[in-house]
């Protein structure tokens, strides 16, 4: 490989761990809301494939090492797949134990990362011959697996009924624009809708502040008060084979296996199942709660892992809510990337693999000795200087400037639109897997009712 281009994932990967380790110790901060749009910005602007994935890996596996920081001071989940693991968090805090909480949690992340690369290349080589074929039904999987995903979900009518009526609502906004004029009809707008979706929990919540009665029920008569405890730090180098025992260690790497295999499925819901069956079996407080979050710690990283460089390396299209969500972009970025030529096709399988271990690698060296050894000062330092508002309003007004680079000022409409419904079915348990889906699905789907 190019050593210039070496150079530059290295560089892509350090601003990543950088960025996107102050970022996952935010509260709140949706792993697709702040990776998919920079990652569509990067590939947009025509930055080299093998450095926007060192770029991606690492900022995956340094916000996973870093959104357990507020779960385990604050009892504050950092992302949508840290909030499963608060309950064992806030037990391991009421007995004295935060520290502990944050140094079993990273090291779960480390050893999920470990097993899960070399798990995914190995599965990826074994599925390259089946591209061809699930390439040709593509949109008929997109649909079961919005199917499949809806049954797995909690709320299982609301989340099937939704896929028809987001298909519907896609397909006629699509036609709404070739009726205006704003793009040359039989163009597919793809960004806009993508980009609505992955900002509707937010763009709902913001709209509600416009309703007086529920302004009014959201105020609080003081501010809220966040207690973060001093815990005692270490300062030699840390080693996640000597924070975890050998059960623990043999439970995450386990889960870590089982999670990239099942890449397919919803990251949330395969954490929560496999971290309640490592734990399971386990008694003691502590030693339950600390062998459930080293277990669903290793899962989140093995599954996100798993979910973008299966497809990626041996796929090319985008079969986990992983690759359709946060990793779209490396599938369906246009005009730079379509369904039918995308990084998949553009990137050597030695090319996926050289810049996931590199920006991986990359990562676990520096967030992870920071992560354990300075979780509190990292905590205080983002809670106290780093408003949570400006994280949001940067990605947001990304999404807006992308909206608009796609369809104008009607672009701009059209993702409003569709992200207040997102965010309304989002509220109703409709998960952003069938969201996500059900886009991809909309034209075979809608054809076929048609």
């Amino acid at each position: 490989m190019d050593p210039m281009l070496l150079l530059q994932m290295l560089i892509a990967a350090l601003i990543a761990v950088v960025v996107y380790t102050a970022i996952g110790v935010a509260p709140g901060t949706d792993e697709t809301a702040v990776l998919a749009p920079v990652t569509l910005a990067l590939v947009v602007a025509g930055i080299p494939l093998p450095v926007v994935l060192a770029f991606f890996m690492a900022a995956i596996v340094a916000k996973k090492l870093t959104d357990s920081i507020p779960v385990s001071v604050a009892g504050i989940p950092g992302g949508v797949m840290s909030a499963p693991m608060v309950e064992h968090a806030l037990t391991l805090k009421r007995e004295g134990q935060a520290t502990l909480a944050i140094r079993k949690m990273a090291s779960g992340s480390v050893i999920g990362t470990l097993v899960a690369v070399p798990i995914s290349l190995f599965l990826a080589f074994l599925l390259t011959p089946l591209a061809d074929v699930l390439g040709q039904y593509a949109s008929q999987i997109f649909f079961l697996g919005a199917v499949f995903l809806a049954l797995m979900s909690r709320e299982k009518v609301i989340s099937l009924v939704s896929i028809v009526v987001l298909a519907a609502l896609i397909q006629a906004l699509r036609h709404f624009y070739w009726g205006m004029g704003v793009i040359p009809e039989g163009r597919v707008v793809f960004i806009s809708f993508f980009l609505g979706i992955t900002i509707g929990p937010m763009m709902f919540n913001l709209a509600q502040l416009l309703v007086n009665r529920e302004r009014r029920a959201m105020t609080v008569a003081e501010p809220k008060t966040i207690q973060i405890y001093k815990t005692e730090d270490e300062h030699k180098l840390p080693n996640p084979f000597r924070i975890l025992t050998r059960q623990e260690t043999a439970s995450a790497a386990a889960s870590s296996v089982l999670g990239s295999v099942t890449f397919f499925m919803s990251p949330v819901g395969i954490t929560i199942f496999l971290g309640e069956v490592m734990s399971s079996w386990v008694k003691g407080t502590v030693e339950k709660a600390s062998r459930a979050l080293s277990s669903m710690d290793a899962v989140t990283n093995a599954a996100y892992i798993a979910g973008i460089l299966i497809p990626l390396a041996a796929l090319g299209i985008p079969m986990s809510p992983m690759a359709i969500g946060p990793g779209n972009a490396f599938f369906n970025a246009p005009p730079v990337l379509t369904l039918e030529q995308n990084a998949h096709h553009l990137m050597s399988f030695s090319e996926i693999a050289i810049a996931s271990i590199l920006g991986a690698g990359i990562a676990l060296l520096i967030t992870y000795p920071i992560a354990v050894r300075y979780a509190r000062q990292i905590c205080v330092f983002v809670f106290r200087h780093i408003p949570h508002e400006a994280f949001l309003a940067m990605f947001f007004a990304l999404v807006m400037l992308l909206a608009y680079m796609d369809a104008g000022l009607m672009g701009i409409l059209g993702v409003m639109v569709l992200a207040l419904v997102a965010g309304l079915l989002n509220r109703w348990g409709v998960n952003y897997g069938v969201q996500f889906m059900s886009l991809y699905a909309a034209p075979w789907l809608m054809g076929l009712l048609a």
